[in-house]
C-alpha cells in the first residue's frame, strides 16, 4: 500500500522524538500515533511536515494537549485508554521520513484515518497560539 498524502488531521505511526529526548541526544523516539497539523506545498522539495506526538499521558504543567475523544479513538482504531494530541511541542520533518512505521498488525498501512474536521480545528488553532506566543518546542529531523 503506498504511503497516504500528508494532509492536515492525518494521524500516522511514527517515530515521535520528544524535545527532552533530542536535548539529551537521542535521535529517535517511540513509535506511537501522531497527528500532522500541516505540509508544505506539494511541489516543493524537500517536502516538509509538522508532527504532533499522541500520548496515552495526560497533559501536566508543562504540557499542553486536546484530549481525543473515545468515538474519535474508536474510529481511528487506536486503543481504550485515554489519549491527547500533545500540542505544546511537535517535530518538523520531511515526507516521506524514516519515522514513518506501519501500524501493528497491518504491514503496509501508515495511517490510522484522519481527525475529524472539528476536533482538527480546536487542535490546529491551540497549535498556532501557543507556536505564535512561542510556547511550543520543536525538534527538526
Amino acid at each position: 500500500m503506498p504511503l497516504p498524502e500528508p494532509r492536515p488531521g492525518l494521524v500516522i505511526r511514527y517515530d515521535y522524538l520528544w524535545s527532552r529526548e533530542a536535548a539529551a541526544g537521542r535521535d529517535q523516539g517511540k513509535e506511537r500515533p501522531a497527528c500532522l497539523v500541516t505540509a508544505t506545498n506539494p511541489a516543493t522539495s524537500p517536502r516538509f511536515v509538522v508532527i504532533l506526538p499522541i500520548t496515552h499521558t495526560r497533559p501536566d504543567k508543562d504540557t499542553v494537549g486536546v484530549e481525543i475523544p473515545t468515538r474519535v479513538r474508536e474510529a481511528l482504531g487506536l486503543d481504550d485508554a485515554p489519549s491527547w494530541v500533545i500540542i505544546s511541542e511537535h517535530n518538523v520533518d520531511e515526507w516521506p521520513n524514516g519515522g514513518l512505521v506501519p501500524l501493528p498488525g497491518r504491514p503496509g498501512t501508515f495511517s490510522y484515518g484522519f481527525i475529524p474536521p472539528g476536533l482538527f480545528a480546536q487542535v490546529k488553532a491551540k497549535f498556532l497560539e501557543l507556536y505564535e506566543k512561542g510556547r511550543t518546542e520543536g525538534v527538526r529531523r
